[in-house]
């Protein structure tokens, strides 16, 4: 808004009135309500898009930011994931085989004891002879020194580092988890160990790794410093069953549902019981 003054003067030439006017200049900013209704709807409709545009580019980029981390397991059937299926104590007795010959010498199974498979996949007298091969330091004697002795049914499984220090030394600045509850404390469960177990492959072009780390697109970052662990009749079983890579896989993890879950068929069993008596009882 300019203002203008005007002066009238009397016939003496002295000022009478000075008054000033508003005069309305045009604004540089129209007013979008003053707009045409079809302006109106076109400006609408370039901000809903341009909205929704930069809304899509940001969850797309936001998924390839986490596909890029992290490739999920999918579902397999396990036969003991049904509301009252059981273990497959066979395959649970292959596995801990598995654990023994492959997966013992780095990890460990602290919470674990003998006693613990005694009429789940061993008779009593097969984990007395299990236990008896294992060197448990124990002490100290009378003359205050540590000794060892032969395990027993008492015993915890033996682990393979005296310490996590000496577990990193030994390979490569990695400390290789306790796998007493790791299909629990890994999401995805028996689903994801297994799929990283058989998940290794040759990293993608453009993917360029340290030294002493191997790709696998299911573990987080992509980059594992554990070699891969189990391979096609990387053992014998004791029941003849053929070792393929699948196979030994499958049991490991069968094993390791078990360990985590101890109480698995006792629980499913309950739940039966339950079930049942609520049937029996009628309306």
């Amino acid at each position: 808004m300019a203002a203008l003054r005007v002066t009238v003067l009397s016939g003496s030439g002295k000022a009478l009135l000075s008054t000033p006017k508003a005069i309305k200049t045009p604004s540089a900013k129209m007013s979008f309500s003053a707009l045409p209704r079809s302006r109106k709807v076109a400006l609408t409709t370039i901000g809903v898009l341009t909205a929704g545009g930069a809304g899509l580019a940001l969850a797309l980029h936001q998924s390839v930011k986490a596909s890029d981390l992290e490739l999920h397991p999918p579902n397999y059937p396990w036969s003991h994931a049904g509301p009252l299926s059981s273990l497959d104590h066979a395959s649970v007795r292959r596995g801990y085989q598995v654990y023994k010959q492959v997966c013992a010498a780095c990890h460990s199974m602290e919470y674990l004891a003998f006693r613990n498979l005694v009429g789940v996949s061993h008779t009593e007298d097969e984990v007395k002879a299990i236990a008896e091969e294992a060197e448990v330091v124990d002490g100290p004697d009378e003359s205050g020194e540590m000794f060892t002795r032969p395990g027993k049914l008492s015993d915890y499984f033996p682990k393979p580092y005296p310490n996590a220090e000496a577990a990193r030394v030994a390979n490569n600045g990695a400390l290789p988890p306790d796998l007493s509850y790791i299909v629990n404390a890994r999401h995805g469960g028996e689903d994801y160990v297994f799929s990283l177990l058989t998940g290794y492959c040759e990293p993608p072009a453009g993917v360029e790794l340290r030294e002493g780390l191997y790709y696998n697109p299911y573990f987080p970052g992509q980059a594992i410093g554990m070699a891969p662990p189990i391979y096609n009749e990387i053992l014998e079983y004791d029941d003849g069953t053929p070792a393929t890579m699948s196979q030994v896989a499958k049991d490991v993890c069968t094993f390791l549902r078990w360990a985590a879950e101890p109480e698995h068929d006792q629980r499913k069993r309950m739940g039966l019981k339950v079930t049942r008596k609520g049937r029996g009882r009628g309306p």
